[in-house]
């Protein structure tokens, strides 16, 4: 089941529910009651993206497809546009992304959401072979009544690196799911996001990563802030199979919730089935130090303001672990503006 078969076949019971134990907290079949028209293929401007790169690849309303290979010893900066362009329609797009033997790619990933009432599937197949690097940067700016899933594949080898960032400020639904097989062999992962929800935004950040060999490392950290209605989700899964010996994982995620009427709903799962493995998860969800707020007050600075602060200095440490320069600085900007900060 997912939203991608409902809008192929137009088949409402392809959805999935709160019955789905994965999907019990970002219900879309009691949400979408008709399906609407396919996005038409897009003519006009799209404008600027978030990102600046030596190249772009772009997609509007799920038309076409994207396929990327970096050859085996490159180096590329590939800024993904994946655009939602048309109002009240659905779409869904698909990018395929190899990245060859000793090669580095920084995949620069924004959701565009630039019309209302829209329905979009984006499903990306990500490979990495031996020894290649990757760092993911997604910056998702869904519109505030849209309905979007993001589906990543992952898959490494031996000595690979694969790092990823989500930044996200939900949707009316919004799923954004990683999935990766790690081989252990040296391949070393990060998967990280951060969630900034106001209004009545969701966002479900979902991950599982399935550790097949040994000597494997991953480490996860995921930071969110709800206020007024919004809600957000984490689920984060480590698979550590039967021989995945010696396997080093870590998770943690963490929430602030500003509002009485906000919620977060959060799931971190270990399952090991291997001897001689380190690992851990850590979850926590709270408000803003008040005494940190009076600490603040009494120094001049307003309250909204020191919370706004706060939240910053909260979330930051997310932020900072991006590797690319430019990324990090966009994505202090996004939270800075998020959160209605000004940068100097």
């Amino acid at each position: 089941m997912s939203l991608a078969s409902a809008l192929k076949t137009g088949d409402l019971t392809e959805l999935p529910s709160r019955r789905d134990e994965d999907w019990r907290w970002t219900d879309l079949r009691g949400l979408i009651r008709t399906l609407p028209p396919v996005s038409p293929k897009f003519e006009g401007e799209v404008g600027a993206g978030p990102f600046a790169a030596d190249e772009t690849l772009t997609l509007v309303n799920g038309h076409g497809a994207v396929e990327l290979t970096v050859a085996a010893g490159e180096t590329r900066v590939v800024a993904l546009r994946l655009i939602s362009a048309t109002a009240s329609t659905a779409h869904a797009g698909r990018a395929r992304i190899t990245v060859g033997e000793g090669a580095r790619l920084t995949l620069l990933e924004s959701h565009e959401g630039l019309a209302e009432g829209y329905l979009s599937e984006i499903a990306l197949d990500i490979r990495l072979a031996k020894n290649a690097v990757v760092e993911r940067i997604v910056l998702a700016s869904d519109a505030a009544d849209a309905v979007s899933v993001v589906d990543a594949e992952v898959a490494l080898t031996a000595g690979a690196r694969f790092a990823q960032t989500v930044l996200t400020t939900g949707a009316r639904r919004q799923r954004i799911e990683t999935r990766v097989a790690h081989p252990g062999a040296h391949a070393d992962l990060r998967l990280d996001g951060v969630y900034l929800l106001d209004a009545q935004r969701h966002a479900d950040l979902t991950t599982q990563v399935t550790h097949g060999g040994v000597d494997g490392t991953t480490s996860q950290l995921t930071k969110g802030m709800v206020d007024d209605q919004a809600r957000g989700v984490f689920q984060g899964r480590i698979i550590v199979q039967p021989g995945a010996d010696q396997t080093d994982a870590r998770m943690g995620h963490h929430a602030l919730i500003m509002s009485d009427k906000a919620e977060v709903d959060a799931k971190p799962e270990l399952l090991i089935f291997a001897d001689d493995v380190s690992c851990a998860h850590g979850n926590t969800i709270g408000a803003l130090d008040e005494q940190a707020i009076f600490y603040a007050r009494q120094r001049g600075i307003p309250e909204l303001e020191a919370r706004a602060m706060l939240t910053e200095a909260f979330v930051g440490e997310v932020v900072e672990r991006i590797e690319h320069d430019a990324a990090r600085e966009v994505a202090r900007s996004w939270v800075a503006q998020r959160l209605g900060r000004s940068i100097l």
